[in-house]
């Protein structure tokens, strides 16, 4: 049996090249063994490529990532925790999330963000937390909240939101999920200014009574300045028009000079 040994050392190379090359990691990046990477404070401009399929957290803040394109991520089927705070991004791409549906939680905070579609978070459908908190967000379409199905933490805070007839949606829906909005005493309206810093969640159903009264949408408004006009052109017309019948008709029901008899003259 002894002559069928085979060096530990030859045993140690077979071994080598038998084994799976471990994945690449982004060069500006530091990869562990239990799945995190970690990119922050590199200034970057975009997500780095060349990321492992099997990554199970990826961080990104503190960087100067403007803007997420379509499919800026490779399908990342293990991706539990997505971070990119304290960036410069200002668009996410409706497709930019693609491959994300695993994905966990999402930390957009301290960002540029003015407008979120509903197509924005589709891909993410298992998204258990969310932190839009200190961007620019005037406003939020309660589609946006609805299209996350397993949502249970959500974090809006120090937002401008514009406190008008436009946020009863979202109030609507705050409202409803009170339980999943995470710091609600910093949910404050910033505009109008006599509501500056006033709690969203302190509204009430009669706080809204005059909107659901009384507003109308953009739709309604453009139909008032169309018709507005156009009302009062026709009016002027049709004065116009009757009038000039009304001088015609009084013209015609009298006898004109022409239709007399000439008096004949008499001689002296």
């Amino acid at each position: 049996m002894g002559r069928w040994r085979v060096p530990s050392t030859v045993l140690v190379c077979l071994l080598l090249l038998c084994l799976p090359p471990s994945p690449a990691c982004p060069t500006a990046c530091r990869c562990f063994s239990s799945g995190e990477v970690d990119c922050r404070a590199h200034a970057l401009q975009e997500v780095p490529q060349g990321l492992a399929t099997n990554i199970s957290s990826l961080w990104l803040g503190y960087n100067f990532i403007t803007v997420l394109e379509p499919h800026s991520f490779p399908a990342l089927p293990g991706l539990l925790l997505l971070s990119l705070p304290h960036n410069r991004l200002g668009l996410i791409h409706p497709q930019a999330l693609v491959g994300l549906g695993a994905l966990q939680e999402l930390d957009l905070s301290n960002n540029y963000l003015t407008v979120l579609t509903p197509e924005t978070f589709l891909p993410l459908t298992s998204l258990a937390k969310l932190n839009l908190g200190s961007n620019r967000l005037e406003e939020l379409e309660p589609e946006v909240l609805q299209s996350l199905p397993k949502l249970q933490a959500l974090l809006l805070q120090d937002n401008p939101w514009v406190c008008s007839c436009d946020i009863l949606p979202l109030w609507c829906w705050l409202s409803h999920n009170r339980e999943k909005v995470q710091e609600k005493a910093l949910l404050l309206c910033r505009v109008p200014e006599q509501l500056n810093k006033y709690p969203i969640m302190a509204f009430r159903n009669e706080s809204f009574r005059q909107c659901q009264e009384t507003s109308l949408s953009a739709q309604h408004y453009l139909i008032l300045l169309t018709i507005g006009p156009f009302s009062f052109l026709a009016s002027i017309f049709f004065c116009t028009f009757m009038g000039f019948i009304t001088v015609a008709y009084q013209n015609m029901s009298r006898e004109p000079h022409f239709w007399r008899k000439p008096r004949l003259c008499k001689g002296h």
